[in-house]
C-alpha cells in the first residue's frame, strides 16, 4: 500500500552553486537525508519540472517539487493487543508499556508485541519505519516509549535523542545500600563471551548514567536514574558493573542476596519478584510540530509498588 503528497519550495538565491541533494536537505528538513535521496533516485523531485542528478549545481531561484512517496515499510501483522495511551495527537502516541510485553518482533516473538499491537490501533503507522518507534524498553522493562506517527515526527525524534535532548528518567531498585548518588560513565558493547548480554567494553559505544537515591533499605536502594545515552542494557549493566545490580534482574544480578534476618515473608517477595525493577517514569520531548517541550509520566507498576511497601516495612522493623 503507498500513499503520496506533493510539496514544492523555490531555492533562494543564497543557495546558488550549491548541490541538489544538499539544498533539498534544508528545504525539506523535516525528512531524513537517506529518504530524500531515495525520492531522489526515483525520480520524486523535479526541478523547474526536470528530474536531476544529486550533484547537479542549482542557479538559485528554480522550483523544487517533491512528491512524497509513503510505502508500507512495515510487514508485522496487525493484532489486538490492549495499549495503555497515555497521549495522542497527528504526530506523537505515548504508551505506558507493561512489563513483559515485547517492543519489535525478532526471533521468539514473532507475534504479540508492541509493533503488532500500534499497527492494529493505527494502520497508516506501517508507513513509518518501525512503525514509528523509536527508542525501546526491554522486555520486562515497564514505562514511557513515544511513536512517532508520520516521517516528519520520526525525523525530528530521531533528531533528538542523537543530540541526548529528550529527557527518560527512571525508577529502578537495587540491591545493596548505595552511600550517595553518581555518575557512571563506561562504554558499553557486546559481552564477549555471551552473546546475549551487554557489558562494560573498551571498543564499546560511550554510556552515559546518572543516578540519585530515593531511599535506602537494609539491603536495597531505591533510586532514580537519568539517561545521557539510551544504550541497550543501559542502567542494568552500569548498575551491575558498580556491584548494585536491579533487584529481579536474570541477566546481570547474579545469584539473589538474601540479608539476615529477614522475615519468611520479605524472603518470599523477594525470590517472588522476577524481573528487573525497572521502570520508565518520565519521558520528556520537543513537540515535532508546537516545537513546545512535552513531558509525561507513568506511575510505579503494581508489582514495583509492592515491592518497595515490603521493602520499607522491613526496614521499619
Amino acid at each position: 500500500m503507498s500513499d503520496s503528497q506533493h510539496i514544492a519550495a523555490i531555492v533562494p538565491a543564497e543557495e546558488a552553486g550549491k548541490r541538489l541533494d544538499k539544498v533539498l536537505a534544508l528545504l525539506f528538513s523535516d525528512f531524513s537525508r537517506s529518504r530524500l535521496q531515495q525520492w531522489l533516485k526515483q525520480g520524486l523531485v523535479l526541478v523547474d519540472g526536470e528530474v536531476l542528478r544529486a550533484k547537479y549545481h542549482l542557479r538559485g531561484g528554480e522550483k523544487i517539487e517533491l512528491t512524497v512517496e509513503l510505502v508500507d515499510e512495515v510487514e508485522c501483522q496487525p493484532e489486538p493487543i490492549p495499549l495503555d495511551l497515555i497521549y495522542q495527537d497527528e504526530s506523537l502516541i505515548v504508551i505506558n508499556k507493561p512489563a513483559g510485553l515485547v517492543v519489535h518482533p525478532a526471533a521468539g516473538n514473532w507475534a504479540g508485541t508492541l509493533q503488532n499491537g500500534l499497527l492494529h490501533l493505527d494502520p497508516s503507522l506501517a508507513q513509518v519505519p518501525r512503525a514509528g518507534i523509536v527508542h525501546r524498553l526491554d522486555k520486562e522493562t515497564s514505562g514511557l516509549l513515544v511513536i512517532a506517527r508520520t516521517l516528519q515526527a520520526h525525523k525530528s525524534l530521531v533528531d533528538q535523542l542523537q543530540a541526548r535532548t529528550i529527557k527518560r528518567e527512571y525508577r529502578a531498585i537495587a540491591q545493596g545500600v548505595m552511600i550517595a548518588g553518581g555518575r557512571v560513565d563506561e562504554p558499553l558493547g557486546r559481552n564477549p563471551t555471551n552473546r546475549l548480554k551487554m557489558a562494560v567494553v573498551a571498543s564499546g559505544k560511550p554510556a552515559v548514567t546518572h543516578y540519585k537515591i530515593k531511599e535506602r533499605f537494609r539491603a536495597h536502594s531505591y533510586l532514580q536514574v537519568n539517561l545521557e545515552t539510551g544504550r541497550t542494557h543501559q542502567i542494568r549493566v552500569h548498575m551491575a558493573h558498580i556491584r548494585h545490580p536491579l533487584l529481579g534482574d536474570p541477566l546481570y544480578a547474579g545469584r539473589l542476596r538474601m540479608p539476615k534476618g529477614l522475615s519468611e515473608e520479605m524472603r518470599q517477595q523477594l525470590q517472588q519478584f522476577r524481573r528487573q525493577a525497572l521502570h520508565a517514569r518520565t519521558l520528556g520531548l520537543i513537540h515535532p510540530e508546537s516545537g513546545q517541550f512535552i513531558e509525561w509520566s507513568a506511575p510505579l507498576p503494581d508489582d514495583m509498588q509492592q515491592i518497595l511497601e515490603a521493602l520499607r516495612q522491613d526496614a521499619a522493623e
